[in-house]
C-alpha cells in the first residue's frame, strides 16, 4: 500500500485574483515541479479532488452563504469580499475542488486506502469563518473535512493543527466550544487577523508568538503544549492546517522557521497518529508565498508524512 496520497486538481488553476496577488496558480506548479524533481512522485498516490457538495460545505458554513458564494461569481474580471480576497470566473470551481480534496482525503484514511495524504489546494481556508470569506479564503477546508469526519464516518474527536503564520481565525470560529475539536495552532502575533488571543474556548489551544520567533522557540511549543494538549485529546483523526509561511524567506510572515522544523513538526504529529489514531492525517495546504521556500517545504512535509 502507498502510504501517502497527493490530492490536487487542475480547476485549482482556474482562481485568479488579478495580477501580482501573492495567492497565485504560480504556486501549485512550484510545488508540483518540487515533487518531480525530488523523485517523489513514484512514491505517492495521486489523485483528482472531487468538488465538494452544498451539504458537505453546509456543515461547516451556513447553506445560504455558500449559495450566495456560488451564485455570484462574475463571468468577466474580479469581485472583491475584502481588500485582498476576490471571485474571479474560475474561483468557485477551485474552491469546490480545494474542499473537496480535504474530503476525499478522509475517505481515503478512514477507509485505509493510505495513512495519510496532503492536499496540494488553492485558495487556502483557513481565515473563512462560518458566514464570511475573508483573508484570501472562502470555505473552510480543513473544517469542512473534520465535519466531513464525524458527520459520514461517526468519529467523536478530530484534533486541527494549524502551524501557518497567521492565526486560523475562520476554523477557531467554527469550533469554538465545540468538544469533539481540539484545535492546536501557534501565530505570529501581533499579525493578521490581529484574533486568537482573546479568551480562547477551552478547546483551542492557541500560541501566539512574536515576530523573529525561531524553530528553536517552535519546537518547545509543540513539545511542551502541543502533545500534552493532543494526548489528552485522544483524536481519532488529525487534520493539519499546512502553511508554510512561517518559513523564514517567507516574507508575508516575520518568523523564522526552515524546513527541518517543518519535518520536525511532521514527525511530531505522526508520532500522536500513530500513537491515537490509526496513522491518519490529512494535511491541507494553507499558506506559503515564497515559491521556492513554499515548494521545499511541502516537499519536505510530505517526505516526512511518507516516511522517505
Amino acid at each position: 500500500m502507498t502510504a501517502t496520497a497527493f490530492i490536487t486538481h487542475k480547476d485549482c488553476w482556474l482562481h485568479d485574483m488579478g495580477a501580482h496577488h501573492p495567492e497565485c496558480a504560480e504556486r501549485l506548479s512550484a510545488i508540483n515541479d518540487r515533487l518531480i524533481a525530488a523523485g517523489l512522485d513514484m512514491f505517492l498516490a495521486f489523485h483528482d479532488a472531487p468538488e465538494a457538495t452544498v451539504e458537505q460545505l453546509s456543515r461547516a458554513h451556513p447553506k445560504a452563504h455558500v449559495e450566495h458564494l456560488l451564485a455570484n461569481v462574475p463571468e468577466h474580471g474580479i469581485r472583491h469580499v475584502d481588500p485582498d480576497t476576490a471571485i474571479g470566473p474560475g474561483t468557485m470551481k477551485a474552491a469546490l475542488r480545494s474542499a473537496g480534496a480535504g474530503i476525499l482525503a478522509t475517505d481515503l484514511v478512514m477507509t485505509g486506502g493510505v495513512e495519510n495524504a496532503f492536499c496540494a489546494i488553492r485558495p487556502p481556508g483557513h481565515h473563512a469563518e462560518r458566514a464570511q470569506a475573508m483573508g484570501f479564503c472562502f470555505f473552510n477546508n480543513v473544517a469542512v473535512a473534520a465535519h466531513h469526519a464525524m458527520a459520514h464516518h461517526g468519529l467523536e474527536r478530530v484534533a486541527i493543527v494549524d502551524f501557518d503564520v497567521h492565526h486560523g481565525n475562520g476554523t477557531e470560529d467554527i469550533f469554538k466550544d465545540d468538544p469533539r475539536v481540539l484545535m492546536a495552532s501557534i501565530f505570529q502575533h501581533p499579525f493578521y487577523p490581529y484574533s486568537g488571543t482573546d479568551n480562547p474556548a477551552p478547546n483551542m489551544v492557541n500560541v501566539p508568538v512574536p515576530a523573529g520567533t525561531r524553530g528553536d522557540a517552535f519546537r518547545q511549543v509543540v513539545t511542551d503544549i502541543w502533545m500534552p494538549a493532543l494526548r489528552k485529546h485522544k483524536p481519532q483523526l488529525i487534520v493539519i492546517s499546512a502553511g508554510f509561511d512561517a518559513h523564514y524567506e517567507d516574507d508575508m510572515g516575520s518568523l523564522g522557521l526552515v524546513e527541518a522544523d517543518y519535518i520536525w513538526v511532521t514527525e511530531q504529529l505522526r508520532t500522536i497518529a500513530d500513537e491515537c489514531c490509526e496513522k491518519r492525517i490529512v494535511s491541507l495546504l494553507e499558506g506559503g508565498y515564497s515559491l521556492s521556500s513554499l515548494a521545499r517545504s511541502v516537499v519536505a512535509h510530505i517526505k516526512a508524512l511518507a516516511d522517505i
